[in-house]
């Protein structure tokens, strides 16, 4: 047996899949992979980014990221979101992990990177309509997650990873493994 669409719009499709040994079918969310950038300038503050998000009814404090077109490299992916929403570039992007979003209901993956020394985009490109910019110092990264205010759970996994990897300052609260 194999998948069946029961739903689809553009952003994702709703699977019916069997299970063996289950007279239920189990539904599974198929998206897109997505990408996620910590990116930090070379004065070292990070770039974050706060948008409305309807399925929230929000506005959320995030990191720049987006889904990879069909066709399209994570890397490619992330360096294209982060110019979209912050207006900055890296000319390196490190892989800090592929994380699986969701097990229990998504099948893609979460390409997550760290950026450093971005810096603005000459001449300035076309913005994503709805973000802004937030420049945040790294030291005030992990008081907005304590007080709730930097909450995405993917996002804050590429902090974590971050953290664990040295591409955040010593001194944020975080062990870094030995």
């Amino acid at each position: 047996m194999t998948d069946k669409v029961v739903f689809s719009v553009p952003w994702f499709d709703i699977l019916e899949r069997p299970v063996e040994g289950s007279a239920s079918p189990y539904y599974v969310l198929r998206s897109c992979d997505y990408v996620c950038v910590l990116a930090a300038r070379k004065d070292g503050s990070l770039l974050l980014v706060r948008q409305f998000r309807p399925p929230v009814g929000e506005e959320t404090l995030e990191l720049p990221s987006g889904h990879i077109e069909v066709g399209e490299l994570p890397e490619v992916a992330a360096r294209r979101e982060l110019a979209e929403e912050t207006g900055y570039a890296a000319e390196k992007f490190e892989l800090l992990g592929t994380l699986n979003p969701d097990p229990g209901r998504l099948g893609n993956k979460l390409w997550c990177f760290y950026a450093g020394d971005a810096t603005p985009v000459e001449p300035p490109g076309n913005r994503e309509e709805g973000v802004q910019l937030i420049l945040c110092e790294p030291c005030d990264i992990m008081r907005h997650i304590v007080q709730g205010k930097f909450n995405c759970g993917l996002h804050l996994s590429v902090v974590l990873l971050a953290a664990l990897k040295g591409r955040l300052p010593a001194g944020l609260g975080i062990a870094q493994p030995r």
